[in-house]
């Protein structure tokens, strides 16, 4: 079963270097693995909780965007998008909203912080206290629940908004199912073994204690100048100096292999000067960022590239999301208002005429193969052979129910011009259908 994993990076700053170990390199590697879809998405309508700065907002988005590209990030494999290029986002931040109990809202970690801090302050208690802020983990819920992901990376800050959007998507099943479940319950997933790199002052590295050594910006000069400054012992060159501990060590090893790492702890017990194991550091850190700097700086010197890369993840997102709300939308009573159930059902029919369709058939070769074509007949997907039928039905059937989820490793190709967003809302659209046949025979029964 492929597993749906999906992150979200807020758009208040610049990458540092503890942010691309700790967080971009881990999440890269994962959206390689098989079986996984992974959505990635700039969550910049969370940064208007935290930050009212219109230009900070701006930057931030262009410079994390390029970040994750040049590290690596394969938009092509994943969806990597802007939240605000998602109406369906708000829409659903909306129906979660009307199913959520303010009791519930009031428990949240980051209000209740707000209360206390107020409170300790002699303050109002919601003072300065904004509805974003308030409601903030309602809009997390509708990011996770659009995608229906199974999996959600977080520290264990942000595990109770994931339980939160569990029990708000219980809820609304609950409610609007049918006693069908119209969202996964997502689980948390806690990254214990990811690195959390020291700053210059040993520190966690962050912004908020102004020790974080930058990823990109400033080019090598300005790592090197933040290296310089990382804190050691006193012990002088030609002493022998104990690596276990050393915030300078836990550095080298984020971007070490095994020998490497082996050789410098050996070094350091035989005399190694902390200035010389500094240069050493930086030339190691270099080899590693160097080449994905020079993708950055391009990027950055052409932002269209990066605007177009997130609006074809917009578009590949909401071939998705859009049939998605659809159905929710009906499940809650937002439905097309006809005159009579026969006007309806003629409704219904030509809606059906004008989905895709799958076709199976044998050739000459005798081998068995499928398409699915438009409603005029253009070819959106073609199979590879197979030696019997029923292997072939078992793809359209995978297809069918599970929609643009089944195409990762599927035996298929695009037709000549089509793109993966038009093959995604073709699928999402016969999913749609089939789902509602499903419930159509459930109910009857």
């Amino acid at each position: 079963m492929t597993q749906r994993v999906l992150t979200g990076i807020t758009t208040t700053g610049t990458p540092h270097l503890g942010n691309y170990v700790g967080a971009i390199r881990p999440a890269i590697a994962a959206s390689r693995e098989v079986g996984v879809e992974s959505f990635f998405f700039l969550a910049d309508y969370h940064a208007l909780i935290k930050c009212d700065d219109p230009a900070r907002i701006a930057r931030s988005r262009l410079e994390i965007a390029a970040c994750w590209v040049a590290a690596g990030l394969d938009t092509n494999r994943v969806t990597f998008y802007a939240q605000s290029d998602i109406p369906e986002t708000t829409e659903l931040n909306w129906l979660l909203t009307c199913v959520t109990a303010k009791g519930q809202m009031n428990r949240a970690h980051a209000y209740k912080a707000s209360v206390d801090a107020n409170e300790a302050k002699g303050e109002e208690p919601d003072d300065g206290v904004t509805m974003g802020l308030f409601c903030y983990p309602i809009l997390m819920a509708a990011d996770i629940l659009l995608f229906n992901a199974h999996r959600v990376p977080v520290g264990r800050d942000q595990v109770q908004h994931i339980e939160m959007a569990r029990d708000v998507a219980q809820r609304f099943n609950h409610l609007y199912g049918g006693g069908k479940d119209l969202f996964v319950l997502p689980e948390a997933e806690i990254e214990e073994s990811v690195a959390t790199l020291p700053g210059l002052d040993g520190r966690k590295m962050s912004k908020s204690y102004d020790n974080t050594v930058p990823l990109f910006e400033g080019g090598p000069k300005a790592l090197k100048d933040a290296i310089a400054r990382v804190v050691t012992d006193s012990k002088l060159p030609g002493e022998p100096k104990d690596p276990e501990g050393a915030h300078l060590v836990t550095l080298f090893d984020a971007f070490a292999d095994a020998g490497q790492r082996e050789a410098f702890r050996a070094d350091l017990r035989g005399g190694l000067a902390w200035g010389e194991a500094k240069q050493r550091l930086v030339q190691l850190i270099e080899a590693h960022v160097g080449p994905m700097r020079e993708t950055y700086a391009d990027l950055m010197a052409h932002p269209e590239r990066i605007e177009a890369v997130l609006q074809a993840g917009a578009d590949k997102a909401r071939a998705r999301a859009t049939p998605f709300l659809k159905e929710l939308r009906q499940a809650v009573g937002l439905r097309r208002m006809v005159a009579s159930g026969a006007v309806q059902a003629k409704a219904d029919a030509a809606e059906k005429v004008a989905l895709p369709v799958f076709k199976q058939y044998r050739e000459a070769d005798g081998q068995f193969y499928f398409k699915l074509t438009t409603a005029d007949g253009s070819l959106l997907l073609q199979s590879q052979a197979f030696a019997e039928g029923r292997e072939a039905g078992v793809w359209v059937k995978h297809l069918k129910l599970d929609g643009a989820a089944a195409l990762d490793g599927a035996p298929v190709a695009f037709g000549d011009g089509v793109t993966p967003a038009q093959v995604a809302q073709a699928l999402n659209d016969l999913q749609a259908l089939e789902a509602q046949e499903q419930a159509a025979k459930a109910a009857k029964a």
